[in-house]
């Protein structure tokens, strides 16, 4: 191989390890400290930002295993109502939810606007008009109290006190990462978990699919006080 490219590769293999640690931090920030989030905020949309153009090539199109571990997860849930697609990029995993839920109205956010951009130009693969993307913060959800029966994210870090408070009391909430470990935005399931029982979730399904894993769970009927 000329040395030029195993240079290229080798710089290729150092950046992916680099973002995957950069993501694993934010994760457990999120579940540990997630205060620090305003401080990442700003990194974390520029980097998406910058990516937009070419998400899908990286993500979806390159790997026929990427939506997987949401679409088992899906296979845990009753058909909702209402769902919301957190970190939802340019949307692959929201028409998911259209897809399998035709009677379920579908809204996707995320906080880079040139991914919501490209969400809304699929728009036209929903053509009853149940699925709307808009920008907005995981952390700070522009809607009410249990707005939603079934809240879902795909290879994000969670924000764990918004994600229940628009959750209603009988919904599902659904965590996945399309490659495990090697997900940038990974967080151990069972430190999930446990994070996750002290805001009045509780785990009702799990597990692993392809190279990816999903986590699923409920409102609990006896809360943490």
């Amino acid at each position: 191989m000329p040395d030029g490219q195993e240079n290229t590769r080798s710089s290729g293999s150092r950046t992916q390890t680099l973002i995957r640690s950069a993501g694993h931090g934010v994760g457990k920030a999120m579940l540990r400290a997630p205060w620090l989030w305003p401080v990442m905020r700003g990194p974390v949309r520029r980097f998406f930002d910058l990516r937009a153009e070419s998400w899908d090539a990286r993500t979806v199109e390159s790997d026929p295993g990427f939506l997987l571990p949401m679409a088992t997860a899906l296979t845990h849930v009753r058909e909702p109502e209402k769902a919301l697609d957190l970190g939802t990029g340019t949307g692959v995993a929201a028409l998911l939810v259209a897809r399998e839920f035709p009677r379920c109205s579908v809204r996707g956010v995320d906080i880079s606007e040139p991914m919501i951009k490209r969400a809304t130009k699929r728009i036209g693969l929903d053509p009853d008009g149940r699925v709307s993307f808009r920008v907005a913060d995981a952390s700070a959800l522009p809607f009410t109290d249990g707005s939603f029966d079934l809240v879902t994210q795909l290879n994000l870090p969670p924000f764990l006190d918004e994600t229940a408070r628009v959750l209603r009391p009988d919904g599902y909430f659904i965590s996945a990462t399309s490659w495990g470990e090697r997900t940038p935005f990974y967080v151990d399931p069972t430190t999930l978990e446990r994070t996750a029982a002290r805001h009045g979730l509780q785990l009702v399904a799990s597990g692993q699919v392809g190279n990816g894993i999903y986590s699923v769970f409920q409102p609990a009927l006896h809360p943490p006080g």
